[in-house]
């Protein structure tokens, strides 16, 4: 037990996290106090056999999510774990911007060019490079850089949806074109299922970037909480044209860095302003550089903040400065436990005890970070005139409710919004539940 309490007073909870550790059963130390750090802060590794706090307590501060970690194992080989156990492409290292001398210098260190692209909408050029045979991934980087101290190289990092990635069965052909209703919103994710009734009168325009579009539950469910439109059923903003980037395609590497920026620059060149991101992964330059090019220009990006507990450390994109960060309430509108916190939380919305579209032309009950954060990105929709984003989003801060402490805090951020906008599962008969 003594070691168990070494390892809780040496952990970190961002700041509102001893409440939610109560709601899920967590007890506090003597004196009341709440076990608080990272462990990655701690000296050493903690090995042999634990108690039930402790494996808890372990299971809530990973630093990588365990559905990303699972990625390697499932991958066939074609990914690798970084030094820091984050799932990367395999013999892939990214080159941002680099300049032709630089990339002369790689070719006489051994390094191969695999691919270059062009991202215009975000005046960017990544070219990915192969190390020399023998060479592992970490040490190319820290080549590279030694070659070219002022340039950017980095891993092709993995992000993982927030949630299921069930695929669709069959053809993937989407519905008839609809015309334009002359609002705009961007969806990074999986594929959409189109022909789903809540989305086919939504003018949908689909793009792939790690293969052909591949409809499955996590982008359908998003993109009806976005856009839907039924009888019985409305996203945040029904109708708004939904342009939808599919980074995954089925791939096993699918959700990589690259894919991410690249779908970046096709929705500024399609100048959509309002862009729902609903997946997690590391921090990565490339991915940073795309995110902070568009947040400069006003672009809103609205992102989930991840379901791995109050004390895990920030997740991105959420966390990169300028984006919007999304975290879950439940029913009562209370933050759900395993929701993220911390200063990247900026608004709290609906993402349990509540409805989305299913593969199977229904609904399904719905839980976690990814389905709150298109509620805030349909909201910001709604309010945006033209590319005021800042007027958007002063006037979404406007409506928040304070939740928590008083004014702007890491549980709730700026309030919760959107909470009359869930639709109750019963309301639409759903069945099954998708979650994260």
């Amino acid at each position: 037990m003594i070691r168990t309490l070494m390892l809780a007073i040496g952990l970190v909870l961002i700041g509102g996290g001893a409440p939610a550790l109560a709601q899920i059963g967590l007890p506090s130390l003597p004196g009341g106090v709440m076990p608080t750090g990272r462990l990655g802060d701690l000296p050493g590794q903690v090995t042999g056999r634990t108690d039930p706090l402790e494996r808890q307590l372990r299971a809530m501060v990973e630093p990588v999510p365990s559905s990303l970690r699972r990625l390697v194992g499932q991958s066939r080989g074609r990914l690798e774990a970084d030094p820091d156990g984050w799932p990367i492409v395999r013999g892939e290292i990214l080159a941002v911007d680099p300049d032709p001398i630089a990339l002369d210098r790689a070719g006489a260190a051994g390094f191969s060019v695999l691919r270059e692209t062009r991202m215009e909408g975000l005046d960017l050029t990544v070219v990915v490079l192969a190390p020399p045979q023998g060479m592992a991934l970490g040490e190319g980087v820290s080549r590279l850089s030694a070659i070219n101290p002022q340039g950017s190289y980095t891993f092709n990092h993995i992000h993982g949806p927030a949630g299921s990635m069930v695929p669709l069965a069959g053809s993937t052909a989407g519905p008839a074109p609809m015309p334009s209703s002359g609002r705009r919103l961007g969806l990074i994710d999986t594929g959409v299922e189109g022909r789903h009734p809540s989305l086919v009168s939504v003018a949908l325009t689909q793009q792939g970037f790690a293969g052909p579009v591949l409809p499955a539950a996590h982008g359908t469910a998003v993109a009806s909480l976005l856009a839907g439109r039924a009888p019985d059923f409305a996203g945040a903003a029904p109708g708004a044209d939904l342009y939808a980037a599919d980074v995954y395609g089925g791939s096993v590497t699918g959700g990589s860095a690259e894919a991410l920026a690249r779908a970046l620059g096709w929705m500024a060149s399609h100048d959509v302003r309002v862009i729902n991101i609903s997946l997690v992964g590391p921090r990565n330059p490339l991915v940073e550089v795309a995110v902070r090019r568009l947040v400069g220009r006003g672009y809103l990006l609205v992102a989930a903040v991840g379901n791995d507990g109050p004390a895990a450390p920030p997740l991105f994109p959420a966390a990169y400065p300028g984006v919007i960060g999304v975290t879950a309430v439940s029913g009562r509108n209370r933050v759900l436990p395993e929701a993220g916190r911390g200063a990247q939380v900026d608004f709290a919305a609906p993402g349990a005890d509540m409805a989305a579209a299913s593969m199977d032309g229904g609904y399904a009950t719905v839980r976690g970070a990814s389905f709150a954060a298109p509620i805030v990105a349909g909201l910001l929709a709604e309010r945006m005139t033209g590319d005021a984003g800042a007027q958007a989003l002063s006037a979404l801060a406007q409506d928040a409710q304070d939740m928590g402490a008083a004014g702007d805090d890491p549980v709730y951020g700026r309030g919760l919004v959107g909470a009359g906008l869930r639709v109750a599962p019963r309301a639409v008969g759903a069945r099954g539940r998708l979650t994260r």
